[in-house]
């Protein structure tokens, strides 16, 4: 049985960080070095103050603290840590393709590939590869095949381990997961890692399939979740336009054992980087085999997630009168969910966009995220020039700067601290009549109402 002493990771991102430290953490026996191109990334995981961390999570920081130094370590030395470990896992991004064939579906392999080449070149000893990145369904076929024809005699052994994290709550996942799925062909290879998990992870939750199973189930769980969102979603459009409720509907339905209570909160809509690049790789799997009628099924979560946002969007436009050419609009949250600094693909990002066409003046105020990054989560569209970008947009350090004369409040993030704020003391610094437009159903609209807001709440 291969006794695993050293641990590299390939990627030191929102996965590749949070995942090895907590490994780190249990595992004191086994050195865990994290590596990334990204030499100012790798100096923020460095940096002694901990508030610097380049990935915002509840409760890293302690992880980190406890773990640094001690087993685990942050470089930009590739090529020293693949060739002194006996595990890499790979945790690189795999966006939606940009280019070519599949392009705006289909999972962007590039960075997949370049990991496997150098993997090969340097590697003297036999390897266990992880693949912890979500994967389309038998991208270890393709790494297998890099691997075994560097001709040098190394053994490599491919395992599929993929994440089921929810930012936000990541370090609570990843120290006490539903469960930790691993896939694999070879027996001892397969128990190496379950080994490593067993530290800390019950063995009734540590799962073990085949290879292609286990990089399908990513994408189904994901993909599954996401739909439950769509499907409330899709419900509190019809609530709006019947009187019914739609926290209601979704409290009585989820009260229901077979369908449980879990992600029936209407919103304005999922984001994130893992639920919409997802759903778009399943949906070009299918369709490469033929899956018309599958494809279809599961594309129709993302259209309806992507109405959700535009409708948003278009009931603040029509609700003020039709008109917000000028008119300052403080969006409260950036980030795609509360408790990270992840913005991909928030339905911020695209409220924003939609009003920008409009000429909105639109003030952000996000507890976690920087000036630096909203601007480029909107160039990144290049919907317009980036100077119309600033000239419409300006983001502030607290939410008082936002809301000062403004017209309207757009409750994009569901932070906690929004629900604690003085409502009655923000009436008097907006604008009349004062509207506020809760995408997150995150106020109590009778609250709301009584003192005087124009409040409006998706599915009510």
């Amino acid at each position: 049985m291969k006794n695993i002493k050293k641990i590299a990771c390939i990627g030191a991102g929102y996965v590749g960080g949070p995942t090895m430290a907590v490994v780190a953490q249990h595992c004191p026996h086994i050195q865990v070095t994290i590596v990334d191109l990204n030499e100012a990334r790798i100096a923020a995981w460095n940096d002694e103050n901990l508030d610097n961390l380049p990935v915002y999570e509840p409760g890293l920081d302690a992880v980190v603290a406890e773990a640094r130094g001690r087993n685990l370590f942050f470089s930009t030395d590739i090529t020293k840590a693949i060739d002194e470990a006996d595990m890499i896992f790979i945790s690189v991004n795999t966006p939606t393709k940009t280019y070519g064939k599949g392009k705006g579906q289909a999972a962007d392999l590039k960075y997949i590939e370049l990991c496997a080449r150098q993997i090969a070149a340097v590697s003297t000893t036999d390897k266990i590869v992880v693949e912890k990145s979500t994967l389309p369904v038998r991208t270890a076929a393709a790494l297998k095949s890099i691997l075994n024809n560097t001709g040098n005699g190394v053994k490599f052994d491919i395992l599929s381990n993929p994440e089921f994290l929810a930012e936000g709550t990541a370090v609570t996942d990843l120290q006490n997961p539903d469960r930790v799925l691993i896939g694999g062909e070879d027996a001892e290879a397969i128990q190496a890692l379950v080994n490593v998990y067993a530290n800390w992870v019950p063995a009734d939750r540590i799962l073990t399939t085949n290879l292609w199973s286990s990089e399908l189930s990513k994408l189904v769980a994901n993909a599954f979740l996401a739909q439950r969102v769509s499907s409330i979603n899709a419900i509190s459009e019809l609530c709006e336009k019947t009187e019914a409720n739609v926290d209601e509907v979704s409290h009585a339905i989820g009260m229901d054992s077979r369908i449980g209570s879990k992600f029936l909160k209407a919103s304005v809509g999922f984001g994130g980087s893992c639920f919409q690049k997802d759903i778009l790789n399943l949906v070009y799997i299918a369709r490469s085999y033929g899956l018309t009628a599958v494809a279809d099924y599961w594309e129709q979560v993302i259209i309806m997630n992507d109405h959700q946002k535009s409708r948003f969007a278009q009931k603040i436009i029509h609700t003020m009168y039709n008109t917000v050419n000028g008119k300052k609009i403080a969006f409260l949250g950036w980030a795609f969910k509360k408790d990270t600094n992840d913005t991909r693909e928030s339905a911020a990002i695209y409220v924003a966009d939609h009003l920008l066409d409009e000429e909105a003046e639109i003030v952000i105020y996000d507890p976690k995220v920087t000036e630096d990054q909203v601007y480029k989560d909107l160039d990144y569209l290049a919907t317009r020039s980036p100077e119309a970008n600033r000239r419409l947009v300006t983001v502030v350090n607290t939410p008082t700067e936002a809301i000062l004369d403004a017209h309207a409040i757009a409750i994009l993030t569901e932070w906690d601290e929004f629900k604690a704020y003085d409502w009655q003391a923000i009436k008097v610094q907006m604008k009349k009549p004062s509207f506020v437009f809760d995408g997150r159903k995150l106020l109590n609209s009778k609250e709301m109402r009584s003192l005087g807001f124009d409040y409006y709440a998706i599915g009510e």
